[in-house]
């Protein structure tokens, strides 16, 4: 999903980046109507935005680590192939062009769990974290904090035993 929250009108938008029955693609319409409603809540992109949604895009993949995570990239397990949105229609040029947005965040490669930069952002996988789902990894989430004034998103990994690891300063 894509999310699109506003400060000054508390909105909240969401795109679907779907699964399951769905087609596996944000499609350029989609992309086309973030563009409009981020210029209407942000238009001189000074509030800084992050964006969550499920299905990973092809960018992703360019990003991969291939064998283990190092720097940039901050991460515990790469035990699986990106597995990627069916078609790329314009939303990642578009995100990537606007200096407001920091971070992407993905699920769906339970498998994953790494940030890696990628032109001026960061693209990131969440964790495993429940206990539905396939695979065996050990369970934990990726935390956000945020700061304020001045501006400032860091995210780290917490697993389920209390353990923390992969910090990084995403903005």
């Amino acid at each position: 999903m894509i999310q699109v929250s506003s400060v000054k009108s508390n909105k909240i938008e969401f795109l679907d980046s779907g699964g399951g029955s769905y087609p596996e693609v944000i499609s350029s319409g989609q992309a086309e109507w973030f563009q409009q409603k981020a210029q209407e809540i942000n238009a001189d992109s000074r509030v800084p935005e992050i964006i969550f949604w499920h299905m990973p895009s092809k960018a992703y993949k360019s990003v991969a680590p291939k064998i283990g995570i190092r720097r940039p990239c901050v991460g515990s397990i790469n035990k699986e192939k990106v597995s990627a949105q069916e078609a790329e229609t314009g939303i990642m040029d578009l995100l990537a062009k606007r200096t407001s947005i920091k971070a992407i965040f993905v699920g769906h490669n339970h498998g994953l769990d790494w940030c890696c930069p990628y032109k001026k952002l960061w693209l990131c996988y969440a964790r495993h974290t429940g206990y539905g789902g396939y695979g065996d990894w050990p369970r934990g989430a990726r935390i956000l904090e945020f700061t304020h004034k001045p501006f400032s998103l860091r995210s780290w990994i917490r697993m389920e035993d209390g353990n923390v690891h992969s910090e990084v300063v995403l903005s």
